[in-house]
């Protein structure tokens, strides 16, 4: 059974979320993150180095980040169909959209939190104001980033645009506004959100 080493109110949210899209038995082990004896658990400092949350075991398989876990869960557990297989055509705008979140968005919330100067030239995610646009862009062409197929790259996004609405940050946009409801509205997504408010 896959183990799901979280804390309530952290990223770790979208592994939760992207289990419930599988629909494979799994448990949940909290940890606290703000104490440091919760991180002691051995399995669990396996499987996250660095000691964050999300990270999951999965038999003998152990790995912290969510873009690495949702890609390695949606291509172990194909019946779920979350991804893309390696020779389909779709599959490089999919591996483009599982690491657009951890290598442009969440750099680009950072730049905007820290108030920092945009230089979209020398850092690597280019700015905040490229970063929505591109995702406004790619949202263009059906409900989900693939088009009309909801894959492992919208529970990164999905998420992601989710607390970009959350934080106060996300500029006005009817797209990115439509496309965080629809990510809402999935069975999946709320009964993970139970599970996190329980």
């Amino acid at each position: 059974m896959i183990t799901l080493f979280w804390c309530p109110r952290s990223r770790a949210a979208r592994a939760l979320w992207m289990l419930e899209e599988l629909g494979e038995p799994f448990e949940i082990k909290e940890i606290d993150i703000q104490d440091p004896k919760s991180k002691n658990d051995m399995a669990f400092q396996i499987a996250s180095p660095m000691g964050k949350v999300p990270a999951i075991a999965d038999g003998d398989v152990m790995l912290a980040e969510s873009a690495a876990i949702c890609m390695y869960l949606a291509d172990k557990y194909t019946g779920a169909g979350l991804a893309p297989a390696i020779d389909d055509a779709a599959r490089g705008r999919y591996l483009y959209w599982m690491m657009f979140t951890p290598g442009v968005l969440e750099p680009a919330m950072a730049e905007k939190f820290g108030g920092w100067e945009p230089k979209p030239y020398s850092h690597g995610w280019g700015d905040f104001d490229s970063m929505i646009k591109t995702l406004e862009a790619g949202l263009k062409g059906g409900d989900w980033i693939l088009g009309d197929r909801f894959s492992a790259a919208d529970v990164m996004l999905g998420s992601s645009a989710n607390f970009l609405k959350m934080f106060g940050i996300l500029p006005e946009s009817g797209p990115i506004d439509a496309y965080i409801e629809r990510c809402l509205a999935r069975p999946a997504y709320q009964r993970a959100l139970a599970r996190e408010e329980g």
